[in-house]
């Protein structure tokens, strides 16, 4: 009897051993199956974006574009051959993450679930009572188990480390002077210029306008500010026969005669705060889908989420530059003043300037980078909003990156929103901050 209980605390013994090894020896690019530990974290960010008080697309786009530099620089050490984006992104000096213990074993996904989940508690400091507890509950969830099996000390130390380096990239994120820019969305201190072809408050609320700032936020490069900043809407004019006119109408031609499909699509990527996780979200919603067809590896998962965030935070940022430079009035302005008094567009039409469309700058932004790292040729689904009942969420397919970008950009139109220029110069914006992102060294 003493000897079968003998070979059985061996046998558990070299269960141990040998788990222990592998989890603690695994190189973070292994080719095993998609990690779950960052898709509950970025679905669950998804819904802190979408419950948080004040998560404005310019707001959730910046929360997006940390929480993918959080999970990245945590997973870098773990990363055969990968290098950090200190030096390479604004502000982002040598020396501001720290390091592993050298010598000493981590566990990665115990690091990434650290560092994902003390970015949400930063990120989102105003989560409801049950969100919070809900990244509480996962946290323990995935630390519970994925430190069953390993070495108390490794357990502990991963989770340490990452928690270092969210609170590192937090003390970054500070210093760009809006990490409470959730509380103030629309600031008492900024009067909107007055004359012919400027913006004016849009029905039906006629709110202030959000963010007028935000163009002067740090983005993660300098480059995808002033140096994409397109060249100008048409000049605005009353008169039949110019430019400006002509779009004037056709928004106002194109909303009588809506065909089911584009009222599907412009409801399909309205993607309104407080109903979504607004634009950027959807479009960390469709890389999340993309990774998770790829089947990619927890290394591969970080750096493409980093890159979609930080491509989601510049788009609104130039965009922003680009809608207070110009301070271009909106089509229900144009079109009640010239063709319809009464005319209303499909979309409500949100509270800033019409010059460039923010839609059109993420997309653009986003596709540019999916198609870097997949090639833009590629054929996915977009499930994003397939479990909601107050639109027509039906999953919608597509045969490349662009085509998305596009889709999402002509919704505007649809909706009533934008004139063409503004989508089609806002596209173009984009595509040009995600090749800039896209340039990072992450190798």
């Amino acid at each position: 009897m003493r000897n079968l209980r003998l070979i059985a605390l061996l046998l558990l013994a070299a269960q141990l051993l040998t788990t222990g090894c592998r989890k603690e020896e695994e190189p973070v690019s292994g080719t095993s199956k998609i990690s779950q530990v960052p898709s509950d974290w970025y679905r669950l960010s998804l819904q802190l974006t979408q419950q948080g008080t004040g998560y404005s697309p310019p707001v959730a786009a910046r929360a997006f574009g940390y929480l993918g530099l959080s999970f990245y620089e945590a997973m870098v050490p773990g990363i055969p051959g990968a290098q950090s984006l200190q030096g390479q992104i604004l502000g982002f000096y040598t020396g501001s993450i720290p390091t592993p213990e050298a010598g000493k074993a981590y566990d990665w996904e115990l690091v990434a679930n650290a560092a994902l989940a003390q970015a949400c508690r930063r990120l989102y400091p105003n989560a409801s009572p049950d969100n919070a507890l809900k990244v509480n509950n996962l946290d323990n969830y995935w630390h519970n188990t994925l430190s069953a099996g390993i070495a108390a000390d490794v357990s502990e130390r991963s989770r340490e480390f990452g928690i270092a380096v969210a609170e590192a990239v937090f003390t970054y994120a500070k210093s760009d002077g809006q990490y409470e820019c959730h509380m103030n969305n629309f600031p008492d201190s900024y009067t909107p210029p007055v004359g012919p072809g400027l913006w004016v408050p849009t029905p039906p609320a006629f709110s202030k306008c959000l963010q007028p700032y935000w163009g002067s936020v740090r983005p993660f490069l300098a480059a995808n500010v002033m140096a994409v900043q397109p060249p100008g809407p048409p000049p605005f004019s009353t008169q039949p026969g110019t430019r400006f006119y002509y779009e004037g109408l056709e928004v106002y031609t194109v909303s009588l005669n809506l065909t089911e499909e584009q009222k599907k699509i412009a409801q399909f990527w309205s993607d309104d705060p407080g109903k979504t996780a607004t634009p950027p979200g959807h479009s960390v919603s469709i890389a999340l889908q993309v990774l998770e067809q790829e089947n990619a590896s927890l290394a591969e998962m970080a750096d493409v989420l980093a890159r979609v965030g930080m491509a989601v935070h510049d788009a609104f940022v130039s965009c922003w530059r680009s809608k207070y430079i110009h301070n271009l009035l909106r089509p229900v302005t144009y079109i009640r003043n010239l063709f319809d008094p009464a005319w209303n567009s499909l979309l409500n039409t949100p509270p800033f300037p019409e010059y460039t469309s923010g839609h059109s700058v993420q997309a653009g932004a986003a596709s540019m980078v999916l198609a870097s790292l997949y090639g833009n040729d590629y054929a996915f689904t977009d499930r994003t909003h397939e479990s909601r009942t107050d639109i027509d969420g039906t999953p919608r397919s597509f045969q490349s990156f662009s085509e998305m970008a596009e889709q999402a950009a002509v919704s505007r139109l649809y909706g009533g929103i934008h004139f063409q220029t503004a989508i089609d110069h806002g596209v173009e914006q984009g595509r040009q901050i995600g090749e800039n992102i896209a340039a990072l060294r992450t190798r």
